[in-house]
């Protein structure tokens, strides 16, 4: 018997034409992100259909779209009864686990993400913060580096063994990576993101995106969650949880080792790209993992899973 974990991407996974071919081809993700277009303030399907890209990537955006996308997915696999034993998000796509676990409904989790893009983007001026990977480098010796540093910049996403992200404000992240690559690392890449999220710099955007947490009602868990800023099932509320985890690194390589720990040996990503599979052969090059972003890709999951 196979235990199934669904994985749900964050920002950085954003392509224009996103779930197109799914919400075309079966009439409950036609609905849904229908509805979803229809509560939103700008127009959803328009802009994740057809663009423009630069819009799309912004995060006051991104967030909504990026969401509306995975839940839409998730809705045609759990019609066709595929379901996971355990669910994990990187980043934004935590909120589209809560969904998968029953906690959020669809549209309350894109009207939120809305919200907290909203936030975030006013907490991070355009230009001002940035974000890298890291390929090579170890925990402690990376961190050794940003200590030598002034200003805020700090290992903001453990993603498996030696792909670490930093973010913070703009001069210091251009000082980290001089340092960096003087230590003899060459793999440094500018990530898509419009800001410095998972920093220290986004602790107050927290406290404001704690008004709109407190207006949801989370409902308890369906399904088990393991969590970005723990990389543990939930051992305190959601929303003290969900507050924290803007500011918070995401322990996405410690996440996936606790799922293969208790038995999970099959992994399924829902949404564009293939990121988190990417990081997840890495973790365990044993580990099975299938992907969900076309028809094509869906249906092999419900014939090989369901």
């Amino acid at each position: 018997m196979r235990k199934i974990a669904f994985l749900f991407p964050g920002q950085g996974a954003q392509a224009v034409g996103m779930g197109k071919e799914i919400y075309e081809t079966y009439e409950i993700a036609r609905e849904f992100f229908e509805s979803a277009n229809s509560q939103l303030d700008f127009d959803l399907k328009t802009l994740v259909f057809d663009g423009p890209l630069e819009k799309l990537a912004q995060t006051e955006y991104t967030q909504p779209a990026l969401v509306a996308v995975e839940a839409m997915m998730l809705k045609v696999l759990n019609e066709k009864g595929v379901k996971p034993d355990v669910v994990c998000g990187l980043s934004l796509g935590e909120y589209t686990a809560l969904v998968a676990a029953g906690s959020l409904s669809p549209l309350e989790a894109v009207n939120l993400v809305r919200k907290r893009g909203q936030i975030m983007t006013e907490a991070l001026p355009a230009g001002t913060t940035s974000m890298v990977a890291i390929l090579g480098m170890e925990v402690d010796t990376l961190q050794a580096l940003l200590d030598l540093i002034d200003g805020v910049v700090e290992i903001a996403n453990y993603n498996c063994p030696k792909q670490l992200v930093i973010g913070g404000e703009k001069s210091a992240v251009l000082n980290a990576i001089r340092l960096i690559k003087d230590a003899g690392v060459r793999k440094v890449i500018p990530l898509n993101t419009s800001g410095a999220f998972h920093t220290s710099l986004l602790r107050d955007a927290g406290v404001r995106f704690r008004t709109e947490l407190e207006q949801v009602d989370f409902k308890k868990l369906d399904i088990p969650v393991v969590f970005n800023k723990t990389a543990n099932y939930q051992d305190q509320p959601l929303i003290e949880l969900m507050t924290s985890q803007i500011s918070s690194p995401v322990l996405f390589e410690a996440s996936i080792r606790k799922m293969l720990a208790d038995g999970v040996d099959t992994f399924i990503e829902i949404g564009p790209g293939t990121i988190l599979a990417g990081f997840l052969k890495r973790i365990d090059r044993g580990a099975v993992v299938y992907h969900v972003h076309d028809v094509k890709s869906l249906e092999k999951v419900v014939e090989e899973l369901k």
